[in-house]
């Protein structure tokens, strides 16, 4: 460049030296119109052929000079992968068999046969209720029953051998039938009077100690019974993913409490959206055979909700947007002796995963991207690669 000025000047002065035309300061003090657009017509035409010049002198430059500047970058080859994108939620740990167990007669507490810890079995008496002299009122229904019964036994015999009334025969008949009722009601009534566990389980709380006066009703409950085997993450998502999260959809969930990461799956989706947030309910259930899951333990979830196999990702940082909104990345061609030509390519994008974006069009497989230096590139522009 210095060069070019030096002979620009040089130029100027020769030209200026070798003829005695007018200043351009007296041609516009002439006040003459003619003169003025004349000389303006002169030096529109010395600038003309000073621009050819410098042009000429320009492209033997670069010609000549081997140390000429040219913009180093690095540039990274684009190729199909397979994408998955997730969905990170937060949510807790439920359990559908986590209840409390309530008496279902009043009356004093008289055996507590667990201790908080048990393991216990569906149908194992928790617990035994003072029946207040029901056992024996059963005992005495019992022997009168055992007595209709065999009443009922032999006139159906004599009335099969057509010996005595048909009266007596029915008379019997209901009397066994009602006196067996009997029986059944009050053994219903004396069977509450055994708290039972609901399913099989851990006796997580015992709520009520022996004798304690109980009986039916709200704040009345004797024991919490969990079963720690059937777990499952309720959490809620947002309503524009209700065609992507579906079930069966693979889930990784983290316990950041037991520094613990299990993969499951969504087991159900809700078919309602809540009007008050635009969610819908997603349960995702955990296996949880070291019993360390527990309920209300928070969990993070990452949901699969996008798969691409033949996905062309890039880093977000490279791509820049024009003045219509596009976006655009630079790719390097026609590369030798790690010399090329940087190009615009406007692109389209889809979903991002961390610090890279999927690109849905715009890039072919193998094309080569300019990555370190794209902010400073410009189209057609020469390069140079450092990693090729």
């Amino acid at each position: 460049m210095r060069r070019i000025a030096i002979i620009i000047i040089t130029a100027t002065l020769l030209a200026s030296c070798g003829s005695k035309e007018q200043s351009v300061e007296s041609v516009i003090n002439s006040k003459d119109l003619k003169t003025i657009r004349t000389k303006k017509d002169e030096l529109d035409k010395k600038q003309q052929e000073l621009a050819t010049q410098i042009k000429l002198l320009n492209n033997e430059i670069a010609k000549l000079d081997t140390n000429k500047k040219v913009p180093l970058i690095t540039a990274i080859s684009a190729h199909e992968e397979v994408f998955v994108h997730y969905l990170d939620l937060q949510g807790n740990v439920q359990t559908k068999k986590n209840v409390l167990v309530y008496p279902e007669m009043a009356g004093k507490l008289v055996k507590v046969y667990v201790k908080e810890g048990q393991r216990v079995v569906k149908g194992q008496a928790l617990a035994k209720i003072d029946d207040g002299g029901l056992y024996q009122q059963v005992a005495q229904v019992e022997v009168q029953a055992a007595l209709a019964k065999t009443t009922f036994e032999r006139q159906k015999r004599l009335w099969d051998q057509k010996v005595g009334s048909e009266i007596q025969f029915l008379q019997a008949k209901t009397n066994y039938e009602a006196t067996t009722r009997s029986v059944n009601q009050l053994k219903q009534q004396l069977g509450r009077s055994v708290i039972k566990a609901p399913f099989t389980g851990i006796v997580d709380d015992v709520i009520k100690e022996e004798g304690t006066v109980v009986a039916p009703g709200a704040g009345a409950e004797v024991f919490r019974v969990v079963n720690l085997g059937n777990m499952y993450i309720e959490t809620d998502v947002p309503e524009s993913y209700i065609t992507t999260v579906k079930k069966g959809k693979e889930v990784q969930v983290e316990f950041p409490v037991l520094g613990k990461t299990v993969t499951s799956s969504v087991r159900q989706a809700g078919n309602f959206i809540n009007p008050a947030n635009r969610t819908f309910k997603v349960e995702v259930g955990v296996p949880n055979k070291d019993r360390s899951i527990k309920p209300n333990l928070t969990a993070k979830l990452r949901i699969n909700d996008y798969t691409n196999q033949k996905a062309i990702l890039i880093p977000q940082s490279i791509i820049s947007e024009n003045a219509k909104g596009e976006q655009y990345v630079y790719i390097v061609e026609n590369v030798k002796n790690k010399i090329g030509k940087a190009r615009q390519v406007i692109i389209k994008t889809g979903k991002t995963q961390g610090d890279v974006i999927e690109v849905l069009s715009g890039l072919t497989n193998g094309v080569q991207i300019i990555e370190e230096g794209a902010r400073s590139v410009k189209d057609k522009q020469e390069v140079k690669l450092l990693n090729q």
